[in-house]
């Protein structure tokens, strides 16, 4: 790899990892003060996991994003890939949003909806370009899966 891909690498990284950075605006505050007033269901994972997961995610997440851009050859859908691919991310960061900043699960969950859609898509989109790729996004759609039955669970219970 040439020095400058490295920095475009780095480069879908970050931007990955800001949609987490923005998420984490409206989490931070929001755990102690209404989350952790919620009543979470038995399967509700610890709080300090979801850090590590996310940053992990967001990783694999740029990595993909990277190996479809670097796929020199123009394949036709490759743009579109990628701007599916940002859709989810955005998608990613008003979820948190919604959920944390708004403190509404049920909005959040019909989110987390169009979120899977838009993963699913993406890592679908991605398999034409690297199966690489695709193959990194599998446990973030596995996550937002897991994500979106303890969200659909947290508003019934505090409906």
């Amino acid at each position: 790899m040439h020095t400058k891909d490295w920095w475009i690498l780095l480069g879908f990284i970050i931007i990955s990892q800001a949609a987490g950075l923005i998420g984490s605006v409206f989490t931070a505050s929001a755990i102690p003060e209404w989350y952790a007033t919620l009543t979470l269901p038995a399967f509700a994972p610890p709080n300090w996991i979801f850090g590590p997961v996310w940053t992990t995610l967001y990783v694999f997440m740029g990595i993909a994003a990277f190996i479809v851009w670097r796929n020199r050859h123009a394949f036709p859908g490759k743009r579109a890939a990628l701007t599916v691919f940002f859709i989810q991310l955005a998608l990613n960061a008003v979820w948190s949003i919604i959920f944390f900043g708004l403190q509404n699960p049920g909005a959040a969950f019909l989110e987390i909806i169009a979120l899977w859609i838009a993963v699913a898509t993406t890592l679908i989109m991605f398999a034409r370009f690297s199966r690489t790729a695709a193959v990194l996004l599998v446990p973030y759609l596995l996550w937002v899966t897991f994500a979106g039955y303890l969200n659909y669970s947290i508003w019934i219970l505090n409906a």
